[in-house]
């Protein structure tokens, strides 16, 4: 179920403009390709990348087929969404980013709850927490916005080489957004462990001597 959350997603947005007045259609679809507030709805996506990445990935066949049936109307719109280079689309780097994005997501949600949960931060110490959480989520949302940028042909005009160049900085920069959030969540996992220790130890202390 997980798997079709992009499906569905671009279902969504295709029905969003069935009931458009035929000449305006494709002024419509044309501006949801140029409106970068449109790529928020990658939102969605993060939560389920690891799952539903190959939706992206597959090519432009696999989301054409999306289409069929009753989405007829809207190829004009599914023929400029994703329409490189297969060897593009399919390049490894890119499952890469989404697996990392969705790494970010999950470790740092496993983490902050531990914190949360453990009674041993203080409020202005998990405040904290928050915010360098908050901020590698919405600079990894960032990186899921620009490379659907770089798989939308229309979206901007690049060379295969350049967009592949532009894969690989993305992945360059999610990996370190990985990387960092680990070192930064042992950091947080070490102080835990003292604080639980410290707290066991006046627990001992009281019961030896009450």
């Amino acid at each position: 179920m997980k798997t079709l959350k992009i499906s569905v997603l671009l279902c969504f947005l295709l029905c969003a403009f069935s009931f458009a007045p035929a000449k305006a259609q494709d002024q419509d679809l044309q501006q949801l390709l140029l409106d970068i507030e449109k790529l928020t709805q990658f939102k969605a996506i993060l939560s389920d990348m690891q799952q539903g990445y190959s939706m992206l990935t597959g090519g432009y066949e696999t989301v054409k087929n999306l289409a069929k049936g009753n989405f007829n109307l809207h190829s004009v719109f599914l023929d400029g969404l994703l329409q490189v280079n297969p060897e593009v689309a399919k390049y490894a780097r890119v499952a890469d980013i989404l697996a990392n994005e969705a790494s970010i997501v999950s470790e740092y949600k496993k983490a902050y709850g531990a914190f949360r949960s453990s009674g041993r931060f203080s409020v202005e110490e998990l405040d904290y927490l928050g915010r360098v959480y908050g901020q590698l989520t919405s600079e990894a949302l960032n990186d899921v916005n620009e490379l659907a940028d770089i798989l939308t042909a229309s979206k901007l005009r690049m060379s295969d080489d350049e967009r592949l160049s532009a894969i690989d900085r993305i992945y360059a920069s999610g990996n370190n957004k990985l990387v960092f959030l680990r070192s930064f969540n042992r950091q947080a996992n070490v102080l835990l462990a003292q604080r639980q220790k410290e707290s066991n130890d006046v627990t001992n202390l009281k019961s030896l001597y009450p």
